[in-house]
Order: C-alpha cells, then structure tokens, then sequence
C-alpha cells in the first residue's frame, strides 16, 4: 500500500499527468471526481482535504480509467503495478 505523504501524492498527480489529465485542487462544497470539459480531462479535487482525502480521491479516480501503460514511463508504470496490487489485497481481505 502507498503511504499517505506529499511525496506519493506528487507521484499520483505525476501519473495523472502522464495520462493527461490536470489536477485540480478548488474549494467548495461538491464531490471529488473527475470530468471532461471540452475535450479536456480534469481532475478537480476539494482543496480542504488532506493528503489522505488527497490521494484517496486520486486513487479512485486511477481505478475508473483505462489506463494505456505504453504511454507512462518506467517509474509510473511501476507505481500503477504497487497500486493494482494493493487494491487486489484490500479486495481480497473483505
């Protein structure tokens, strides 16, 4: 599993980036989640949460997408690969 730190954080949105989206992190009251407006792909992201709230936002966002990892680099790659296999670990321990 991924520690809750700005350091991951910063590799979540660096994949997100990849994949090209733009996070975006705004106030209000609305859900996290992600949206494309004009062609664009946004993640809009509440800037209240915490790095938790954060990369949990992202990390749901990641598990909607279809991802084409001939497009990442190496090291997001590798990250995807961490990320699938802790989520194959939560599901199996419910």
């Amino acid at each position: 599993m991924l520690k809750y730190t700005r350091h991951s954080l910063k590799k979540l949105e660096a994949l997100m980036n990849e994949l090209e989206y733009t996070v975006r992190y705004e106030k209000g009251n609305f859900n996290s989640g992600y949206c494309i407006v004009e062609n664009k792909k946004i993640a809009v992201i509440n800037k209240f949460f915490d790095v938790e709230g954060r990369m949990n936002c992202l990390l749901d966002i990641l598990q909607n997408l279809e991802v084409e990892e001939e497009k990442l680099s190496e090291a997001s790659v590798k990250l995807l690969k961490k990320i699938e296999q802790s989520t194959a670990q939560d599901e199996e321990e419910e």
